[in-house]
């Protein structure tokens, strides 16, 4: 049992954390973050909370309405609840009941798994869909009272050896530590890594749309993915279709991804996309979905960058490291981008609350990577596959992938009637969930601190 932190034994997964026991630093340092997204208010908050200071620079005018929908699975909600956000996540929610897989052209079901209560008795936690704002409101809200906040800020030099940054105004600031926190188009991993390094275009491209409800119940054929909400993804050659419900189901949130036109672009969130041309992109497509794109009145669209795993996070001098999309950028297809960059805060919180001396910074931040590393790295790899998956044309692979979909459903609902699993494919896709759903981030520093961290930092 690990030392300050009460357990509870859940079935088919490892202890999980209640609330932890605070634990101040006895060693404080001031930390520069670069970049005001979900990793790093999350970071602030992490960091701030067990007594460093924390300074953050975000290039934007403002905090704003940003994205669309976002999912919350288990290994990120239990972090939420835990800094005490389970109340407004509930409320701003909505819970999935279900995930369905379905035929782009008919609408045919093949794939299907019960989610909703399923997901806390098997992995510890509960599974959200939210709107990306009202979570980016919940963590500026709990890293305020840890950070000051510079917006308008634009970082273009760092110097890691001084741990000094540079903003566009000609305004410098030092640090003990800066952490780039600034996204897939990140300046500062050029710094980690010592020369440019730019995102590689994926070919893909997603479209965001946000439909209110209200106008999908007028039709029956609709009103049902509001009345039972699950998470529906319909998939076909070289595109699919995610759809759930989001703001206590009064909007509905769609993702369709889709071949990129325009590569050269960078990434970003807020870009204006045709609606005319999103509804070409998906011609063919079951009636349903000509229904709901028929309800869009205006799209974002997202071009999709990737980068390979990167070799190290941190930079040599121990001054400059690296987090979130930053250092593992996640394509959407595991929907894990926000919680990889929340869990990577939630290893920094716990490890530097432990610090006793500044000569434990650069070990600390090796076993930062060394934690985080093998889970992110695994995890892009995981969403790699999926896009292919995914967008498989009509044929031989897609039909086999279409009959262990298939398969696993069976077994599913086999389940549910109280009867044993039979199939290999279910037992291997629930123990990838309980993989990826059942880590604890917190827990995983603290087991790294109490089985052999301590001894190696106390000799520093």
């Amino acid at each position: 049992m690990l030392t300050s932190y009460s357990f509870t034994q859940r079935r088919h997964q490892s202890p999980v954390m209640t609330m932890p026991v605070s634990r101040p630093t006895s060693s404080h340092l001031h930390f520069a973050i670069v970049g005001c997204g979900l990793g790093g208010l999350a970071a602030a908050h992490c960091l701030g909370k067990v007594g460093h200071s924390v300074t953050v620079f975000e290039r934007a005018h403002s905090i704003g309405d940003v994205g669309a929908g976002i999912q919350i699975s288990p290994n990120l909600s239990r972090l939420l609840i835990r800094w005490g956000l389970g109340e407004e996540l509930r409320r701003v929610s909505v819970e999935p009941q279900s995930i369905t897989f379905r035929r782009y052209e008919t609408g045919d079901l093949v794939g299907w798994t019960k989610w909703g209560e399923n997901m806390d008795r098997d992995y510890g936690s509960a599974y959200y869909h939210l709107h990306r704002a009202d979570l980016l409101d919940m963590l500026l809200k709990i890293a305020s009272p840890y950070m000051n906040l510079y917006l308008n800020s634009r970082v273009v030099f760092v110097d890691p050896a001084l741990g000094e940054l540079t903003l566009q105004s000609g305004r410098t600031f030092r640090a003990d530590v800066i952490l780039g926190a600034d996204g897939v188009n990140s300046f500062i991993r050029e710094v980690v890594v010592g020369h440019p390094d730019k995102p590689i275009p994926t070919g893909d491209a997603a479209y965001r749309a946000i439909i209110p409800t209200s106008e999908m119940c007028k039709d029956p054929d609709l009103k049902p993915f509001v009345d039972h909400p699950e998470m529906t993804g319909w998939i076909g050659p070289g595109r699919h279709i995610m759809g759930y419900c989001i703001r206590d189901k009064r909007e509905y949130n769609l993702v369709l991804l889709h071949p990129d036109r325009g590569a050269a672009r960078a990434e970003a969130y807020d870009v204006q996309g045709s609606v005319q041309q999103m509804k070409a992109d998906f011609v063919g497509w079951e009636p349903r979905v000509q229904k709901l794109l028929a309800l869009v009145s205006h799209t974002l669209i997202w071009p999709l960058f990737d980068r390979d795993p990167l070799g190290t996070w941190v930079h040599p001098s121990g001054r400059v490291a690296l987090l979130g999309d930053a250092c593992h950028p996640m394509l959407p297809y595991t929907a894990q981008g926000s919680a990889m960059a929340i869990e990577d805060a939630a290893v920094l919180g716990s490890l530097f609350s432990r610090m006793t001396s500044r000569q434990q910074v650069l070990p600390l931040l090796h076993a930062y990577q060394n934690l985080r590393y093998p889970r992110t790295t695994a995890t892009q790899l995981a969403a790699r596959a999926n896009q292919r998956i995914f967008h498989l044309s009509d044929g031989p692979e897609q039909e086999a992938r279409d009959s262990s979909m298939r398969e696993t459903m069976e077994d599913s609902l086999r389940e549910e009637r109280g009867e044993p699993s039979r199939s290999e494919l279910a037992k291997n896709a629930k123990e990838k969930n309980r993989i990826q759903f059942c880590y604890d981030a917190e827990a995983e520093a603290e087991q790294w601190w109490l089985t052999g961290g301590e001894s190696l930092t106390s000799k520093l």
